[in-house]
């Protein structure tokens, strides 16, 4: 069946709550951000996704703490808190929860209403539905990640914590682009030429080269390595240090050994910030439109910005503040990333007649 086409009015609604959405899901990495650095993500150990009020009086506060010292971060290293020092880590961690489920809701109602009045049907329907079913992955990866930490040791796996932040940049990242081709029936095409075919695989390639930084970055994060070795560009004092293979299996250093993985995350940066470059050249030397020139321009500043983020945070040993910089500017870039690629993206042609006119071509 036909899907109906889109007015202009309508295709302005779904543009703005997915990019309400895609915005609220930048909060939500920022605000997991802080939850990790101060240590607040181990704070409630139990899931309770349908349960909205925190604790409400003291008797209530007291049998969180009580549950709080069962596990091992009371045990092994916040033995000293009292209940007030509790609810300082609580409140993070029940925000980040909060917007968390803030978010699924703001998502699924605009979803199902698009849904039942037919403005989202065939393929965007479906591409909506994958969104929203991907939220929810997330919130069960993210309880998934919390409870390898409610085990033995009072910190979670490495694995699961990238995998929880990737998975979160991918939702990001997955709003955006398709908020991006949303089109309303009777919206002329872009006036502005597109840049050769090689030059958006470039600006995509980019884009997909940040999240695989993200994911080295995860790994340090998972692993405590920017706290080690807090030279540049000298790790160790050598260029390449020894002991970046020790471990047995080798593919284990990728993930298990502290040298390596702080070596590779910075490897990665310095050749993500040759590849924007060159995504920049590229783009200023096409067709494209001055806006995404202009765009272009950003996202080589923020490259750079970003790479000094870094090298600030390893060299003055992983302030907080900093380290929250470090992972936003990430974001920031992502979303440069992610919107270049998009708008310099050539859709495959199709037919007048399209089962999905509401969403460009992919």
């Amino acid at each position: 069946m036909t899907a109906p086409s889109l007015s202009a009015h309508d295709a302005r609604r779904i543009r703005l709550w997915l990019l309400i959405c895609a915005g609220m899901v930048f909060i939500m990495v920022v605000l997991g951000g802080a939850t990790r650095l101060t240590e607040s993500g181990l704070s409630m150990v139990e899931w309770q996704p349908l349960t909205i009020l925190p604790p409400l009086n003291e008797a209530e506060w007291a049998a969180e703490f009580e549950n709080y010292m069962q596990y091992p971060e009371y045990q092994k290293v916040n033995s000293w808190m009292t209940v007030e020092d509790f609810k300082d880590i609580y409140w993070l961690e029940y925000t980040h929860r909060l917007w968390g489920r803030l978010i699924g809701f703001v998502f699924a109602l605009p979803f199902f209403w698009f849904i039942a009045t037919g403005r989202a049907r065939g393929r965007f329907a479906w591409t909506l539905g994958g969104l929203l079913v991907l939220g929810g992955a997330q919130g069960v990866l993210g309880w998934y990640m919390v409870a390898s930490g409610l085990v033995d040791r009072p910190d979670v796996s490495q694995y699961r914590l990238a995998a929880h932040l990737i998975l979160a940049f991918v939702v990001y990242g997955l709003l955006i682009w398709v908020a991006l081709g949303v089109k309303s029936a009777d919206e002329p095409p872009p006036d502005d030429p597109r840049p050769q075919p090689v030059t958006a695989r470039l600006a995509l390639g980019a884009a997909l080269t940040i999240l695989l930084v993200v994911v080295s970055g995860a790994f340090v994060a998972g692993l405590n390595a920017g706290l080690i070795y807090n030279t540049f560009p000298l790790m160790d004092g050598q260029i390449i240090p020894d002991g970046l293979y020790d471990l047995a299996p080798w593919h284990l250093n990728w993930f298990e050994n502290i040298m390596t993985v702080q070596f590779n995350h910075r490897i990665l940066g310095i050749t993500l910030v040759v590849l924007i470059s060159a995504t920049w050249w590229r783009i200023r030397s096409s067709t494209a439109s001055e806006s995404v020139k202009t765009l272009a321009n950003a996202f080589a500043a923020m490259a750079i910005i970003q790479a000094g983020l870094g090298i600030a945070t390893l060299l003055l040993v992983v302030p907080l503040w900093l380290a929250l910089l470090h992972q936003t500017g990430a974001l920031i870039l992502f979303t440069l990333g992610v919107t270049i690629a998009r708008l310099v993206h050539t859709p495959k042609p199709h037919n007048a007649v399209s089962t999905s006119p509401a969403l460009d071509a992919a």
